[in-house]
């Protein structure tokens, strides 16, 4: 895939690019920024937050004039972000005060929103025991609630109601957000001591948002991934049995696991990227690599993630954009002039989840997703694993860009 590349700085030499960008160009016809739609766009833009709209909550420059120009003119868009921790409502009110935009929770999707599917339409987990990790106190127990889990234990419910959990733990600092334990099962006696019987069974693990205690959180985890059928502090008979699947692990009723995002680094305040859920998910398989022996030893961690890049959450998200699509511009959209979306322009800067998730992307609705990389981000030049179609400043070049596209010129 080529490269086209804009703004002040770029990465490589451009020049003849450049020239050829600049004379093709030159021989579309283009609209002004003040021409009135005659056809309703058959295109819409998909923005990452952190990095692109956002360094960490202060709003980048030129962020508002973005996402205000495709408001006034009725352009669709959607927020799609690796992030969260918060409600989906919390999260789109406190965007629209930073960024001084109206926005709602039609237009956006955050990384675990699409765990509400598991509860709204498998229903699979609606009334079984999740463990839920990560967050802020018990903000994402909050979140979960909201989707429709009924069954939650988190690992301050754990630590508060067995100290002994994790002996570097001090469980008065888990208090605040903790909640008592209610429903405890009997382990079997064969897999578990007297003294630990009476404990949780955990039908699954949710890693909602970056856990705040890696140490705790990867121990009460890799305790249910030995255990036998979910029963933490019991331990599965079957783990290292040369004779079964995968050395036997995870082959005794374990709970599977769900991860909402892969991301390594995500741009927050400090000037260099920080460590995301996914530096947390690569920290947890060491340790299971190290108890088991992992690839090499044919052990392997079954595992769901979502997030961008994955197609769940790329196909989510689109189907969440056509929604908003038809309430923006209207419910006729089989009229005449109110064709299907057929084009989605991604703008982020992280090549590992925003380029690589648009450019691998097989739409379900047939519509087309290109990649959009900014620089005011995770990524900072260089050749990047995943080829965007276009680098650029900021979001604001990003929508030019996509604009240009639709021979749209904005000065």
């Amino acid at each position: 895939m080529a490269f086209l590349f804009a703004g002040k700085r770029c990465v490589g030499s451009t020049t003849k690019i450049r020239k050829a960008t600049i004379s093709n160009w030159s021989t579309r016809r283009f609209q002004t920024a003040t021409a009135i739609h005659q056809k309703v766009p058959d295109y819409a833009f998909a923005f990452d937050i952190d990095g692109v709209l956002l360094r960490s909550s202060n709003p980048l420059p030129r962020a508002r004039q973005a996402l205000s120009y495709l408001q006034s003119r009725r352009i669709p868009f959607i927020l799609l972000t690796n992030g969260g921790g918060k409600s989906e409502a919390a999260r789109v009110e406190e965007l629209s005060q930073r960024l001084e935009v109206p926005l709602n929770v039609d237009m956006f999707v955050q990384s675990h929103t699409p765990f509400q599917e598991l509860v709204e339409e498998e229903g699979q987990y609606k009334d079984k025991c999740v463990l839920i990790t990560g967050g802020d106190g018990d903000a994402c127990r909050k979140v979960a609630e909201d989707y429709g889990f009924t069954n939650i234990v988190t690992p301050a419910d754990l630590i508060t109601s067995f100290p002994t959990l994790w002996p570097f733990a001090s469980p008065d600092n888990y208090e605040v957000s903790a909640r008592q334990l209610l429903n405890m099962e009997l382990a079997p006696k064969e897999y578990a001591p007297n003294d630990a019987r009476k404990y949780v069974k955990v039908d699954a693990i949710f890693v909602f948002n970056d856990p705040r205690d890696w140490a705790l959180d990867t121990q009460i985890i890799l305790d249910l991934l030995l255990s036998h059928n979910g029963y933490l502090g019991s331990l599965s008979p079957k783990n290292n049995n040369t004779n079964l699947p995968n050395k036997g692990f995870l082959q005794d009723g374990q709970p599977p696991i769900y991860f909402s995002n892969p991301d390594l680094f995500w741009a927050a305040e400090y000037h260099l990227p920080r460590l995301g859920q996914g530096g947390f998910r690569e920290a947890l398989e060491g340790v299971w690599r190290a108890v088991t022996g992992g690839p090499d030893n044919g052990v392997h961690l079954e595992k769901h993630m979502l997030g961008k890049p994955s197609q769940g959450t790329f196909a989510f998200a689109e189907k969440r954009l056509a929604a908003h699509r038809k309430d923006l511009l209207g419910k006729g959209m089989t009229k005449i002039g109110m064709e299907g979306l057929k084009k989605v322009y991604m703008v982020g800067d992280n090549p590992e989840s925003d380029v690589r998730g648009a450019n691998e992307f097989n739409s379900p609705l047939g519509s087309t997703w290109h990649s959009i990389l900014v620089r005011s981000g995770v990524y900072s030049g260089g050749w990047p694993a995943y080829k965007p179609q276009v680098v650029v400043d900021d979001v604001w070049d990003a929508v030019r860009w996509g604009m240009s596209k639709e021979d749209v010129l904005i000065d």
